[in-house]
């Protein structure tokens, strides 16, 4: 793609964001600078009466920065892609989604308010706060991420200590925008590392759990590991060689406690690339080489499979997702491009909004 056609894209995509609907209506496209779950593709509105998402719409805040960064040169479009994402940046109202409460709430309903659930525990929501401690003009307190990380798990498992989150998933998202190396919280000060050896450190108890199958599922080894959120093969009870084996569909499987059903995520695996490649780049090679999980397939690998699950007589693999997850292949694809050239992390480091957020988190050090 030229660079161009990447510039109208974006503005196509930007625009839309800034001139579609906001506001309280049960079908609007966002409310309060954030944005629903999931929208119909057709008319641009929400869809399945699902939640304004905070964090899916930090993803999204950041792939916007993300292009403001990219996008530098003095032509009109590229001006007008700088002004958009920096426009819709300042609109989302963090301290509305703090609604009255120490930490930042999950999303909220038009049906019925805000969800129960605020952010707890350390997971994606890094992301979230660095975003939000960054408003130049909703800005939210710093007590608020005291708040947050107060609630982190420290934990010991295979040699490794590290702060707990069973899902790879949650050692990866934030990472992708952010460049943690050498930079520390005060959580981190006092541990002595970082968030990225924390995630280097997560991504190597996912390959020894499977080296230790606790379970004994089939497939699991030092190059076939990498238990995440995902989709699987249930929900369902199955007889499996003696065994009763319960299957579930999507969860947020997780590493040692679980849930674990033999389900494992390729993508995940990818993804992990800039932490640890002496383990990744094995565990791929498996994947295309040994099972064949990419032969005729143009999209890469599918979401998931099982070998423990009986699934298709025509596949080794047991039970294979038919799917593919957009908040899958793109982690993929980034990451990637962070292990070969770390693009997006130095595109971020030039974010005076990402920056100030990670200052008043109480980052320090490294490049910051």
């Amino acid at each position: 793609m030229s660079r161009g056609a990447a510039a109208k894209r974006t503005l196509t995509t930007l625009r839309f964001f800034w001139n579609s609907r906001q506001g309280p209506e049960p079908d609007a496209t966002g409310y309060q600078g954030f944005y629903y779950h999931f929208l119909d593709m057709q008319t641009g509105r929400r869809a399945w009466q699902c939640e304004l998402s905070t964090v899916d719409s930090a993803f999204l805040l950041a792939g916007m920065l993300t292009a403001r960064g990219y996008f530098d040169r003095d032509t009109t479009e590229e001006q007008e892609i700088r002004t958009l994402a920096d426009s819709l940046y300042r609109r989302a109202n963090w301290q509305w989604a703090q609604n009255h409460g120490a930490t930042l709430s999950h999303g909220w309903k038009p049906e019925g308010g805000f969800l129960p659930y605020r952010w707890a525990g350390y997971d994606e929501a890094l992301l979230l706060y660095v975003l939000a401690l960054g408003s130049p003009t909703y800005l939210l307190p710093e007590s608020s991420y005291s708040a947050w990380s107060s609630t982190y798990q420290w934990q010991h498992w295979y040699g490794y200590d590290y702060l707990y989150a069973g899902s790879l998933f949650t050692h990866q998202l934030s990472h992708i925008w952010i460049d943690f190396r050498g930079i520390q919280d005060r959580f981190m000060r006092d541990k002595g590392m970082d968030y990225f050896e924390n995630s280097r450190r997560a991504t190597y108890v996912q390959q020894q759990y499977a080296i230790n199958n606790p379970r004994k599922f089939n497939g699991y080894g030092s190059c076939c590991w990498g238990i995440t959120a995902s989709d699987g093969p249930g929900p369902e009870t199955i007889n499996v060689d003696g065994i009763e084996r319960q299957f579930f569909g999507y969860v947020a499987r997780a590493v040692p406690n679980g849930p674990d059903d033999g389900t494992i995520a390729p993508w995940a695996v990818v993804a992990s690339l800039p932490f640890a490649a002496e383990i990744v780049l094995p565990a791929v090679d498996h994947f295309i080489h040994r099972l064949k999980l990419k032969e005729s397939n143009p999209y890469g690998f599918r979401a998931t499979f099982n070998a423990t699950h009986p699934g298709s007589s025509e596949s080794a693999c047991g039970w294979v997702s038919p799917w593919h997850f957009g908040l899958n292949q793109g982690p993929v694809v980034l990451m990637i491009e962070n292990y070969r050239s770390g693009l997006f992390w130095r595109l971020t480091r030039k974010c005076a909004h990402i920056c100030g957020g990670l200052r008043r988190a109480g980052f320090t050090g490294g490049w910051l």
